[in-house]
């Protein structure tokens, strides 16, 4: 189905609408189930007000379908039909004319499709193509879990539109035994259900006090999930590690071209065979199929590291004997700053970061003076949470309570009530600690890619 606007024009003495009953077949004709009989749907109209001017927004097969459409419209004045498209397509394209990018490797999902739903689903968009988009802040809201449609999502290309009968994960490289498995192998082994919080590396980005390339991430780029699937180990054992196998590498089915590379790439991540053990090959999200955003039919996922290491649409598994040297491992994904006396010093992204987010209340909301509920999570890659600390207005630093049994790879849960006796401007703060000993700082490093910003969250409300 193609998108049209429809611009039809009368001059006054031939206004239908003066005539009741040729009003009415009018209307009629323009009903929604008169327009499915002729394959088609009218997603939005208007009578530009004052003048005899009328604009159609259709979905038809091809124009000639459309003009067959309107013609009693064309039989009493002028009719123009311009093919259209969404502002979701022309901004997921890059432009008013220019053509909508192909998928190079796969088969993929349309970038306006996936970015419309993720309007729809409420997500604050970054980027239309390759999507990219994270959870409001306010939607983090009171739950466990995040539900599908508002889990925060990342991606480097398109968003692959794998076939579930026709997918195999393959298992080679250093191994006794190659496997190509099947989704319905996978869902035979022994499985797994883990609540693990997900976050980009970025997360935070645009907090940063000096202006950093990349997605201009704000604190939504967190989210956790109830993941099922296949424990990793479980399919290494049957595989049989070789001797002198050192990494595990990931290769997802998303790839294209990239600046400084010739020839497109695959999105590739390894990890050491110890680090690898606690992951899990995922095939649900919160009781259901993975949805296509996150990695459908089958996605890695890898507890309490920065989920750049969760490979999506998961297809290769490959032992190797040797560090993996990838664009997305060896380029990407590092901690980069400048010492004293211009030496750069590199760090690799691993654990998330420890941190508490304030979700309530909300940025500059008006309160009234008395009981204040300050709530939110809070998460670390290292160890679950020890303590998180609120500070209100001028007072001192005190510890909030925290919401069920402590999580060692999901949010926690924390609320604090206080009371505010007087008026005016608060700024609200909340850190957290870990078992393992790690506070959030009052400021975090900058760092050229801008990775890892934990710094303390303050928001700033009103009493009135």
């Amino acid at each position: 189905m193609a998108l049209f606007v429809a611009r039809h024009r009368h001059a006054p003495e031939r206004c239908p609408a003066q005539d009741p009953y040729l009003g009415a077949m009018l209307l009629n004709h323009l009903s929604r189930p008169n327009v499915g009989q002729y394959g088609m749907q009218i997603k939005g109209e208007a009578v530009v007000r004052g003048e005899h001017t009328v604009y159609l927004i259709v979905e038809a097969g091809d124009e000639g379908r459309l003009r067959e459409f309107m013609q009693p419209l064309e039989m009493v004045g002028s009719l123009d039909i311009y093919p259209a498209s969404t502002c979701a397509r022309v901004i997921a394209s890059g432009g008013c004319t220019s053509a909508m990018p192909a998928s190079e490797l796969v088969p993929a999902l349309d970038p306006e499709e996936a970015c419309q739903q993720a309007i729809e689903a409420g997500l604050v968009v970054h980027r239309a193509h390759p999507l990219n988009c994270e959870t409001s802040i306010p939607a983090l809201l009171g739950g466990v879990v995040m539900p599908n449609a508002h889990f925060y999502i990342r991606n480097h290309f398109h968003i692959p539109r794998l076939d579930p009968d026709a997918f195999r994960l393959t298992v080679g490289g250093l191994v006794e035994r190659p496997l190509s498995l099947s989704l319905r192998d996978l869902h035979n082994m022994r499985s797994q259900a883990l609540f693990v919080t997900l976050e980009c590396a970025g997360n935070g980005r645009a907090l940063f006090e000096r202006p950093i390339a990349g997605e201009k991430w704000n604190l939504g780029a967190v989210s956790t999930a109830e993941w099922t699937g296949v424990p990793l180990v479980e399919v290494l054992d049957r595989a049989g590690v070789r001797t002198g196998a050192q990494e595990v590498l990931f290769r997802g089915a998303d790839g294209g071209t990239l600046a400084g590379h010739p020839d497109a790439i695959r999105f590739e991540r390894s990890l050491q065979l110890d680090h690898a053990r606690d992951a899990v090959l995922a095939y649900a999200m919160n009781g259901e199929p993975l949805p296509m955003q996150h990695g459908y039919p089958l996605r890695l996922v890898v507890p309490s590291w920065y989920a750049v290491a969760s490979v999506k649409w998961l297809t290769e598994i490959e032992l190797i004997d040797r560090p993996f040297a990838g664009h997305f491992q060896a380029d990407k994904y590092w901690y980069e700053s400048e010492r004293d006396g211009g030496d750069v010093v590199r760090e690799p992204v691993t654990l998330q970061r420890v941190r508490a987010l304030i979700t309530e209340p909300a940025p500059h909301q008006e309160l009234g003076c008395g009981e204040l509920a300050v709530r939110g999570v809070a998460w670390s890659g290292a160890a679950p949470i020890a303590r998180v600390e609120v500070h209100v207005g001028i007072g001192g630093w005190r510890e909030a309570r925290l919401v069920s049994e402590r999580k060692r790879h999901s949010w926690q849960w924390w609320e604090l009530i206080t009371r505010l006796q007087e008026p005016g401007a608060v700024t609200l703060r909340a850190r957290a600690t870990d078992l393992a000993g790690r506070t959030q700082p009052e400021r975090s490093d900058w760092n050229r890619l801008g990775y890892g910003n934990n710094a303390v969250h303050q928001v700033q409300i009103r009493v009135v």
